[in-house]
């Protein structure tokens, strides 16, 4: 392994203590891996998966760290075996596995990309977890194209503003669900055609109405339980739900009928747990297709607060309060 000797035997990170709560300790600096880059953390990202894993609902996979935090953006400070193509010192963010929340954090080579240009660390720190779900979701699984339409739940959200401009940005009419009249007016403020306030308005009535009683094609739902059959009801003939999150619980009650008459697609998936080359694959997607649109000011990450390291507590409370409107990041430098 190569490496810089400014790097620290220590780091400060963020654990998970007993009762479920965040607090910052000292934790040895991890090693790099045959394949794998360790990045000196700029910022990280934080995400509702890894409040899941505060509270004990999302341990993470087999063989990684128990720090939260599941993408960063920093440099690299070190190569492990057999990396090539990339120098000590360059500027990245990155897709982990788990560690974001700490002054170093190892990631493999593949899964990591260079800064967008134009785009510092903050911001670049809230691109990878969001667009590696988004991209693969919309495209991947819900097979979105130009021409078509979407309703994206949780518009204001981390996810939901990054598919709001990415749909669009394909040529999708984009339909989103929001909770309050300042995020309704934010959703369309930054491409939504309609959004719905969904404390309010019925989204099953309101898409309809404004669908011809046609639906949508594709649904981006992150809430499940029971917003699956309502979202059923939202789709047209020939429609794709995409399940990535399960706010409302992970069971829900269907009439199977529906899906056959409409000759729906039912599909998800989760991103953690998913292999090295899968993820590759969509970093690769990634670089070709969106980082373009990211350094021509087409599309960009919305931030809406920023914490230090050591507020991470504070940073999981203000997101699960759910008043923000687009990504909650943590400063670590």
């Amino acid at each position: 392994m190569k490496k810089k000797n400014t790097i620290p035997k220590d780091m400060l990170a963020v654990e998970v203590t007993k009762d479920h709560k965040l607090s910052a300790v000292r934790r040895p600096v991890p090693q790099p891996k045959a394949g794998e880059v360790l990045i000196r953390v700029h910022a990280a990202g934080v995400n509702r998966p890894d409040i899941l894993q505060r509270k004990g609902l999302y341990p993470p996979p087999a063989g990684v760290t128990d720090i939260p935090g599941l993408e960063v953006a920093g440099e690299i400070a070190a190569l492990g075996k057999n990396v090539k193509g990339i120098k000590l010192g360059a500027k990245v963010c990155a897709l982990v596995a788990g560690g974001g929340y700490a002054q170093y954090c190892v990631a493999p080579l593949v899964q990591c990309l260079p800064l967008p240009a134009g785009l510092d660390m903050i911001k670049s720190a809230g691109l990878p977890e969001t667009y590696f779900t988004v991209w693969t979701n919309l495209f991947d699984r819900g097979g979105l194209k130009k021409g078509e339409s979407i309703l994206i739940h949780g518009g204001a959200s981390g996810i939901g503003t990054t598919a709001i401009q990415i749909a669009k940005s394909v040529g999708a009419a984009v339909f989103v669900t929001a909770g309050n009249t300042d995020k309704v007016a934010a959703c369309k403020k930054l491409g939504a055609k309609m959004a719905i306030h969904y404390r309010h308005q019925d989204f099953v009535a309101e898409i309809l109405k404004e669908t011809n009683n046609e639906g949508v094609d594709v649904i981006l739902d992150m809430i499940g339980g029971d917003y699956i059959p309502r979202n059923i009801k939202a789709l047209k003939t020939g429609g794709r739900h995409v399940s990535i999150a399960m706010q409302h619980g992970r069971k829900a009650e269907i009439d199977i009928f529906e899906i056959m008459s409409k000759r729906l697609v039912m599909t998800g998936s989760t991103l953690r747990s998913r292999s090295i080359v899968d993820k590759a694959a969509i970093a690769k997607a990634l670089k070709k297709s969106v980082w373009p649109l990211l350094a021509r000011k087409k599309i960009a990450p919305v931030i809406d607060k920023v914490f230090k390291l050591e507020e991470a507590q504070a940073a999981h409370d203000y997101l699960e309060a759910g008043q923000h409107f687009g990504k909650v990041i943590l400063k670590v430098i």
